[in-house]
């Protein structure tokens, strides 16, 4: 009896989804990150289809975890929303993450930026910005037949993917949606959503004077019929005096 030799089995490959760095080395550099990712989950909001992600590790090619990157943050068009450990490009029908940002702050290096521009080209990135909040210096990538190429003027550019506008300013970088709102802080949304909700009570306290200011009205009809009927005035007459039909006047007087 001849036995097979069984070929060894291949260890496991782990995608770790940390690096034990923090996601920003400054409250500046986090700040840009949460404005931007967030902005564009409420941009996207009802589309199922995107998916947005801050600071996640993304592995383009299968059984390579040392070919890694973690896009400050980076939108991917066609893979649905939900929660991810990292993204684990083969397990996205092989879609790239199509838009990423980088925030920059004072210990990226010059060398670290030109890696991270060699990765976004060769694993199919199509638009890529840096903005430096220190500087207040904004830059773009967008890719050609021959890969990611710069973008000259980066003044009122809108993304061709994502419809976005950049406005860079001396007061530092704007951004404004689609619709022409602008790009808001977290502090900023938490203000807008507390004077909307503000607003709402105050219209429903004005709706319910109202309702009990016409309820009070409609009781003093109600108890002006039975005198006005002591007074022998007619059915028409009380009709006219109250604003209400004859029938109306006919029913209440009959309750």
């Amino acid at each position: 009896m001849v036995s097979q030799i069984q070929p060894p089995t291949q260890p496991e490959v782990i995608y770790p989804d940390s690096d034990g760095q923090p996601v920003a080395n400054n409250t500046i550099q986090f700040g840009w990150i949460v404005e931007i990712k967030q902005n564009l989950d409420w941009l996207f909001a009802d589309d199922p289809n995107v998916f947005v992600a801050g600071d996640l590790f993304w592995y383009p090619v299968e059984g390579r975890n040392k070919i890694v990157n973690a896009p400050d943050v980076m939108v991917v068009l066609g893979r649905p929303k939900g929660d991810r450990l990292c993204y684990q490009q083969w397990k996205e029908e092989g879609i790239a993450p199509q838009v990423v940002f980088e925030i920059l702050s004072p210990s990226n290096t010059q060398t670290e930026m030109d890696k991270k521009l060699l990765f976004y080209d060769r694993y199919g990135v199509e638009e890529y910005y840096i903005y430096d909040p220190e500087k207040n210096n904004l830059r773009g990538w967008l890719r050609s037949e021959d890969g990611l190429d710069v973008i000259p003027q980066m003044e009122d550019w809108v993304s061709p993917l994502l419809k976005i506008r950049f406005v860079p300013s001396s007061e530092g970088l704007q951004l404004y949606r689609p619709d022409g709102e602008r790009f808001l802080t977290y502090t900023e949304i938490s203000r807008n959503a507390e004077q909307e909700r503000q607003r709402a009570e105050q219209e429903h306290q004005r709706a319910e004077q109202e309702r009990q200011r016409a309820e009070l009205a409609e009781q003093a009809r109600r108890d002006a019929i039975p005198r006005l009927l002591q007074m022998n005035l007619s059915i028409e007459q009380i009709a006219q005096a109250l604003g209400l039909s004859v029938e109306e006047v006919r029913t209440l007087a009959q309750e």
